[in-house]
């Protein structure tokens, strides 16, 4: 997705019909904070979007960065975290760049269905930027959509989607062979996802950084 048009959404549409824009957090996020595999530390949550997962947990004692390209995504954030009356901080910054907006270092940094909107091409630039902000063991953990979900109508690799965005769709094999030489994967699974336009499957990484 081109990053003028991740602004252009949040510009336009309604939040409420913005796909990814749940106030409610994944089962999957709250399952790894409830079974104790993540516990409150420094974190950076990747296209926060909205912030609302990165609220979620800041909630709970995370220390959490939020980052996103979209202006507006982060003036939201911002002002939501306001209200909420937590304590986090968001910046804008290019996920692709060089980051340098970002002058910490983080113990867990996660991604949720972000990573379907960078095409190969990128994604290695984009996982050595993840690499390069978390410290030595930190956790990192993704999830995005898999190639053997129907989603919007077809099987093929690039999709296009009702809102006129186009994703990228990854095997585990794919996801594998990216994350391999920076982080050493301790679960990597194709799952269910529910969400409010219907349930979908997606691979779900868990990996600690070399």
């Amino acid at each position: 997705m081109k990053y003028t048009d991740v602004d252009r959404i949040y510009q336009t549409l309604p939040r409420e019909n913005i796909p990814w824009n749940s106030t409610t957090p994944p089962d999957a996020l709250v399952g790894l904070v409830q079974n104790g595999l993540i516990q409150p530390c420094k974190t950076i949550d990747l296209g926060c979007g909205a912030g609302n997962y990165a609220i979620y947990l800041a909630g709970l004692g995370f220390d959490v960065t939020g980052v996103d390209s979209s202006p507006t995504a982060i003036r939201i954030a911002t002002e939501h975290a306001k209200q909420k009356g937590t304590t986090c901080r968001f910046i804008v910054a290019d996920l692709l760049g060089d980051l340098h907006e970002v002058t910490e270092t983080f113990d867990f940094a996660y991604d949720w269905e972000f990573l379907h909107h960078i095409f190969p091409d990128d994604r290695e630039t984009y996982i050595r930027n993840v690499y390069r902000i978390t410290r030595p063991g930190a956790t990192y953990f993704s999830v995005c959509f898999s190639d053997s979900d129907p989603q919007f109508g077809g099987t093929g690799k690039y999709r296009s989607t009702r809102i006129g965005t186009t994703l990228y769709f990854s095997s585990e094999s794919e996801i594998c062979n990216l994350i391999s030489p920076f982080f050493s994967i301790r679960e990597l699974k194709t799952v269910n996802i529910a969400s409010r336009f219907g349930p979908h499957r997606a691979v779900y990484l868990l990996a600690n950084r070399r």
